[in-house]
């Protein structure tokens, strides 16, 4: 079996029988999915709420695995010096990043697999979807969600970023307008959700599954990878060499926090790939 192939198959094992991931990216989705579309008792303005759930669920999911799941996996790896072991295996730092976006994707196509059936079921009938646009809103909230976890990861120790990712998972769930309609927050609170990942995604999902979006242009705006001048250091962002520089015998043990270096700078990256690796090489190194 060769490295990436044995590597991929450790990551998707690991989440798949981590009984809290397991809550968090199968469990918990489908629940609220099946739980508030049958009680109806958010304020969802449609007359069936499933119409409403599907999409902000789907968002969900993608925040659950592109974010929690990667983020605390990856946080525990670095804390526990895992990271730099693997980076220097044959496996390598190259086929490391693909493993996990791969088993990223991964996940994501399990829980799809699982919520799309069950939302039809519970009576979802979408008028003429947009499964491309769906698609690309999704690639854009992975690349979004895996920037925030990531950037949590290379900050925080192992147990402190557990707590962060969960407890920042359960505020984008209550107040990021995936189960609840931005309407029906607060106004403040309403114009921050609009302005997070989360409230962008389920956006633009609602509008590309249902027509039923509160804003999309402003929304794609917010996923869409900006175009701005690169603020990490240069070494990370030379044209044409993304492999970060060796270490020189007076660099400082402790790295700058990744948080400061790279999420000032993730919508300066126009692919998952390349953002990934700037930060994981960061944290490994």
């Amino acid at each position: 079996m060769s490295p990436l192939r044995a590597q991929l198959r450790h990551e998707v094992s690991t989440t798949l029988r981590n009984s809290e991931q397991l809550l968090l990216t199968l469990i918990i989705p489908v629940m609220l999915l099946v739980f508030f579309s049958v009680v109806d008792v958010l304020p969802t303005g449609t007359p069936d709420p499933v119409d409403f759930l599907a999409p902000g669920i789907l968002g969900l999911a993608v925040m659950s695995s592109a974010m929690v799941s990667l983020g605390i996996g990856t946080g525990f790896e670095r804390t526990y010096k895992v990271l730099k072991r693997l980076a220097t295996t044959p496996l390598g730092r190259g086929r490391l990043i693909a493993a996990k976006i791969i088993s990223v994707v991964v996940v994501e196509l399990v829980q799809f697999a699982l919520l799309i059936p069950v939302a039809f079921a519970l009576g979802w009938s979408p008028s003429g979807p947009n499964w491309l646009a769906a698609l690309a809103a999704v690639v854009l909230g992975t690349v979004a969600f895996a920037g925030i976890g990531l950037s949590l990861a290379g900050r925080l120790r192992g147990e402190i970023n557990l707590a962060a990712q969960n407890g920042l998972y359960l505020v984008l769930l209550l107040l990021g307008g995936m189960v609840i309609p931005f309407a029906k927050l607060p106004g403040p609170i309403s114009a921050i959700a609009k302005a997070l990942p989360s409230g962008a995604l389920a956006d633009v999902l609602r509008d590309s599954l249902a027509g039923g979006g509160v804003r999309p242009g402003t929304s794609w705006l917010i996923l869409t990878p900006g175009r701005s001048p690169c603020h990490c250091s240069p070494p990370a962002c030379s044209a044409g060499n993304n492999t970060p520089p060796p270490p020189t015998p007076n660099a400082p043990s402790n790295p700058e926090p990744v948080s400061r270096t790279v999420l000032p700078s993730l919508r300066s990256f126009s692919t998952l790939r390349t953002f990934v690796r700037t930060v994981l090489a960061r944290v490994c190194s």
